[in-house]
């Protein structure tokens, strides 16, 4: 076990633990921006196989020009998304994250239909109802569709403020996105495009692209990309303690924030290191083992 160190001047951190217990050692009101991604409690084991491709003549798989392919399993990532009693698990990590909110601070609470309705009655009791500031609807249009009702093709995101007259939204520094309608405004407008509203269209991270760690429930950057851009500024810190694949840290170090991922799941931290590398520019990231 190693002894967690954290000073606004220090260096980025990615530590791997129980994030309840790691987000203990942090002091009160230090963070500018929370995002968490926890498993959705689905019932299910997350799982996403790997696959490596290469040309054979004796494959099965027929690609372009009828050149023959084999594809052999690469390694397998995957988490249990089943909780004996799920918001027992979540509210004091919820709590945690009120406390390490600044006064200009936001929290960004990325579920699906299954909870989302029970976690916002949970945040207005822990943030206050006057501090809810967005439901960001996320929605995407990949893989299968059910016949059998209307296919759920979207997340929600909950968003809340530490003080409802101090908070940072940077409206202006957020990517804009192409208006449905180009004709019926300004070609100058038309070129520069629209602020997002409250429902963002953005792709599933592909399969096949570059952007793909292999984590089982990676999200795309352009996501965390808006979040960040919209409620921090530059050189502030910011947390993600369900990190996953380590989307967050990718969208700070691009954008030139501080951050600090957690999470217990070892797959998950190896990604993560292998993503972000050792440094960000003029700070150094530090990984952490606690327990």
């Amino acid at each position: 076990m190693q002894d967690i160190t954290w000073s606004p001047k220090g260096p980025n951190l990615v530590i791997l633990g129980d994030n309840l217990n790691v987000l203990k050692s942090f002091p009160d009101k230090s963070l500018q921006l929370i995002y968490i991604d926890p498993p959705f409690n689905t019932g299910r084991v997350q799982e996403r196989i790997s696959l490596k491709t290469f040309r054979s003549s004796t494959g099965s798989r027929i690609g372009f020009k009828g050149m023959q392919y084999e594809s052999i399993r690469n390694s397998i990532t995957s988490y249990d998304d089943v909780f004996a009693d799920y918001w027992e698990f979540l509210e004091p990590r919820l709590i945690e994250a009120w406390r390490l909110l600044s006064d200009t601070g936001t929290f960004y609470l990325h579920l699906d239909y299954r909870e989302v309705h029970y976690a916002k009655v949970l945040l207005d009791f822990i943030f206050g109802r006057e501090c809810f500031l967005n439901e960001i609807i996320w929605s995407y249009d990949y893989g299968g569709k059910t016949k059998k009702k209307w296919p759920p093709k979207h997340d929600n995101i909950l968003v809340y403020v530490k003080n409802p007259t101090k908070y940072v939204f940077n409206s202006e520094t957020v990517d804009r996105e192409p208006y449905m309608a180009p004709g019926l405004v300004s070609t100058e407008k038309a070129a520069k495009g629209k602020l997002p509203t409250d429902v963002w269209w953005h792709t599933i991270v592909s399969p096949t692209g570059k952007e793909k760690t292999g984590y089982a429930t990676q999200k795309p950057l352009g996501i965390l990309r808006r979040i960040i851009q919209a409620s921090s500024k530059e050189n502030d810190w910011v947390m993600d303690f369900f990190c996953g694949s380590g989307t967050l840290g990718a969208a700070a170090k691009e954008l030139n924030r501080n951050f600090i991922l957690i999470d217990q799941n070892r797959t998950a931290i190896d990604i993560t290191k292998k993503r972000l590398g050792s440094s960000t520019g003029n700070r150094s990231i530090e990984y952490f083992v606690d327990g």
